[in-house]
C-alpha cells in the first residue's frame, strides 16, 4: 500500500477520520485496476506546452469540474503522450507542463496547489528509478489517474461530512458561490432536512445571486442580501458557511472579497464559521496581511459615472486569519485551523 495512505490512516484513523475507508480502498484498487481512458486533444505545432493548456481547457469546460482537477487530468495526459526515452526526461517534461499550467493563471491558488500536489504525489514513487521506461511510465499514468479520481470524489466526501452540521430549523449564511458549499446544502436538502439560506450578493461578480438561484432549484427557502447587510443579518443566522480559493499554512483561507469581514462579524457574535474546501486547495503559502498575496483584480461597476480622480479598489479576494474560523470541512476530515499545517506536511513532505 502507498506510504501516503498509510500515513493518512495513522494520522486521521480515529472515528472522526473521513478518509480511511474510501481513500484506502481507492489506493488499493490502483494496484489492480487498469487506467481509465482520457479524452485526447491534438497538439498544435508539436508544442507540448501548448498541448497541456489545450488539454486543460478541454477538461475545464466541464461545468462540474474544478480547475485544479482539470489540471490534474491534463498533467496525466502529458504522461500518456510523452515520447521521453528516460524517466528523467519524463519527469522534466511533466515539470515543464506543470509550470506552464501555473503560468497560465498566476492568480489561481487552487490551480497552483493542485499542480504542486500532483507533482509531489505522482513523482514520489520508485517508478522513477525503473530502467524500463515503459514500466515506469505505466506506473506514473496509473498513479496520476487514480489521484484524479480521488480528487473528483473530494466534493462528495466533504458534502457527507458537512451536511451533518446542518440542523433542522437552522438558518445558514453563505457568501458568494461555492460548488462544494452547494454540494453540502444539496445533500442536506436531499436528506429531508429543513433549513433556510441567506445569500450575500457577492460583489463584484454577483456570485451570490447564482447561489440563491440554486437554492430555489432545490426548494430551499432563500433570502438575498447586499454584502453590507452581513452585520445587520448575523443575529438571525446559526452559522456562516463558505468555500475557499485556497487554504494556507496558517489555517487561514483566501477567498472572494468580503469573506474576512463576514467571518469577523460572525465570530464577534459567537456564530460558528465553517469553511468547505478540497485538499487540493491546500497551498504552501503564509500571507501575513491583505497585501501579502498576488493581485486578483476584478472590474467593479458602480453604475454611475465617477470623476477621474476617484480611485477604485478592485481586489477580488481577501485573506481570513485562522482565529476567525471554527472548522474546515475537507476530504481529509473535519479539521481545526491549527491542524492544517500538519496536513500540509503529510501532503507535501
Amino acid at each position: 500500500m502507498n506510504a501516503y495512505y498509510e500515513t493518512r490512516a495513522g494520522h486521521r484513523g480515529g472515528p472522526s477520520g473521513a478518509v480511511t475507508s474510501e481513500w484506502l480502498a481507492q489506493a488499493e484498487a490502483a494496484l489492480v485496476n487498469p487506467p481509465s481512458s482520457l479524452p485526447r486533444s491534438s497538439p498544435s505545432n508539436g508544442s507540448p506546452l501548448f498541448s497541456v493548456i489545450e488539454e486543460f481547457n478541454l477538461w475545464r469546460s466541464k461545468p462540474e469540474l474544478a480547475e485544479a482537477v482539470a489540471a490534474i487530468k491534463a498533467l496525466t495526459a502529458v504522461i500518456q503522450r510523452s515520447e521521453a526515452t528516460t524517466m528523467m526526461g519524463l519527469e522534466k517534461e511533466l515539470h515543464n507542463a506543470s509550470e506552464a499550467l501555473k503560468a497560465w493563471d498566476e492568480t489561481s491558488i487552487s490551480l497552483s496547489a493542485g499542480c504542486d500536489l500532483f507533482m509531489r504525489y505522482v513523482t514520489r514513487t520508485s517508478a522513477l528509478e525503473y530502467e524500463d521506461i515503459r514500466a515506469g511510465k505505466a506506473r506514473l499514468i496509473e498513479r496520476g489517474e487514480r489521484f484524479g479520481e480521488i480528487s473528483l470524489k473530494a466534493r462528495k466526501t466533504i458534502a457527507m461530512l458537512g451536511q451533518e452540521f446542518v440542523r433542522d430549523g437552522s438558518t445558514i449564511l453563505t457568501h458568494g458561490f461555492s460548488r462544494v458549499v452547494l454540494s453540502i446544502l444539496k445533500l442536506a436538502a436531499a436528506n429531508k432536512k429543513h433549513f433556510s439560506v441567506i445569500c450575500t450578493e457577492g460583489r463584484p461578480d454577483s456570485t451570490g445571486v447564482e447561489m440563491a438561484k440554486e437554492m430555489v432549484a432545490i426548494g430551499v427557502p432563500v433570502t438575498l442580501i447586499i454584502d453590507s447587510a452581513v452585520a445587520y443579518t448575523m443575529q438571525s443566522v446559526d452559522m456562516l458557511l463558505m468555500g475557499a480559493d485556497g487554504v494556507v499554512e496558517s489555517g487561514g483561507i483566501i477567498n472572494m472579497i468580503g469573506t474576512y469581514q463576514a467571518a469577523m462579524v460572525a465570530r464577534s457574535m459567537n456564530k460558528p464559521v465553517y469553511v468547505a474546501a478540497e485538499s487540493y486547495k491546500f497551498a504552501r503559502m503564509y500571507p501575513l496581511d491583505q497585501k501579502d498575496m498576488s493581485p486578483s483584480p476584478r472590474h467593479v461597476d458602480f453604475h454611475v459615472s465617477l470623476p477621474a480622480p476617484v480611485q477604485v479598489e478592485c481586489s477580488a479576494r481577501d485573506y481570513t486569519p485562522p482565529q476567525f474560523l471554527t472548522l474546515l470541512f475537507t476530504d481529509l476530515g473535519v479539521l481545526t485551523p491549527s491542524a492544517v499545517s500538519d496536513e500540509l506536511i503529510q501532503l507535501y513532505v
